[in-house]
């Protein structure tokens, strides 16, 4: 078991954390700032976002993509720094938007989980925007949908049900739609949240109730357990060799609080590195 390193406190609600131009970008809610943390702990905001939920991920020119989840935007940050509407969701649902992952042809994916949290259920979606903004909802009736991710190939997407206790994924269209639905991994009582795929094909995704990151593999085998003392949001593989897990983490159900502080970035060194079509993009351009 991977013995994890704080690498930096003091965050609200942490979240969408990615491996991107050599530091970990991550989306702190609480705060709705975009942070970007160096290896050693230090740290800068780089944008401030209208509204969370706000997830993160890059189009293939380098440009952030960000969820401003409670107005029902995609928004796009442009080389001077601006923020721009890349997509408008609203009219997609009611709910907030949440997740987001692009795929090497640009397509952005980006899920809703179907009712106000603290509600009643309903199901969620995924809707899938094309590079010039337009929108469509390419798969429905998911379970809390949360982390998303890509095959280094965009021919599958990965996605947490976290209300279903599993792993589901889709074969992507040769237009971007999502078909032949099938479960990748039943996890038992794993609640997965925020999710990684590896270069041995395993997935390591964050559980917050049970406070702990976990690696699996396809058919839902336990490979790697990291225990924590706090609920793990998300995670993402980096660092010099794709082999350091990164881990947001938090005290649940403070992290809503106002003011609340015990967000974490957590660290640990393990045996597979990151792999995705976006590690080809990590430089800048």
């Amino acid at each position: 078991m991977p013995t994890p390193l704080t690498l930096k406190t003091g965050l609200a609600f942490g979240e969408s954390p990615r491996w991107h131009d050599d530091r970990l970008w991550l989306s702190d809610w609480g705060t709705r700032e975009i942070v970007a943390v160096d290896t050693d702990g230090s740290s800068e905001v780089v944008v401030s976002v209208p509204s969370a939920p706000a997830c993160i991920d890059w189009l293939p020119d380098g440009r952030l993509l960000v969820v401003s989840g409670g107005e029902g935007l995609l928004l796009r940050r442009e080389n001077d720094g601006s923020l721009v509407t890349h997509a408008d969701l609203s009219g997609l649902s009611p709910h907030a938007w949440n997740e987001i992952v692009v795929d090497g042809y640009g397509r952005a994916y980006v899920n809703n989980i179907g009712f106000e949290f603290g509600g009643d259920f309903a199901p969620g979606i995924i809707a899938m925007v094309t590079q010039d903004g337009s929108a469509s909802v390419v798969a429905e009736g998911i379970a809390f949908p949360n982390g998303m991710v890509h095959t280094p190939d965009s021919s599958t997407l990965i996605v947490a049900e976290s209300y279903g206790n599993t792993l589901t994924a889709f074969e992507v269209a040769p237009d971007g739609r999502l078909e032949n639905r099938r479960v990748w991994a039943e996890l038992g009582e794993g609640v997965p949240d925020g999710i990684c795929l590896d270069a041995e094909g395993a997935i390591w995704y964050g559980d917050v109730p049970n406070k702990r990151c976990v690696r699996v593999r396809e058919g839902g085998e336990v490979l790697d357990t990291v225990g924590l003392d706090r609920g793990c949001f998300a995670c993402a593989l980096g660092g010099s060799d794709g082999k350091t897990l990164f881990m947001v983490a938090a005290e649940w159900p403070e992290a809503m609080s106002e003011g609340s502080r015990t967000g974490r970035v957590l660290a640990a060194e393990v045996s597979s590195a990151g792999v995705g079509w976006s590690k080809s993009r990590s430089k800048r351009r």
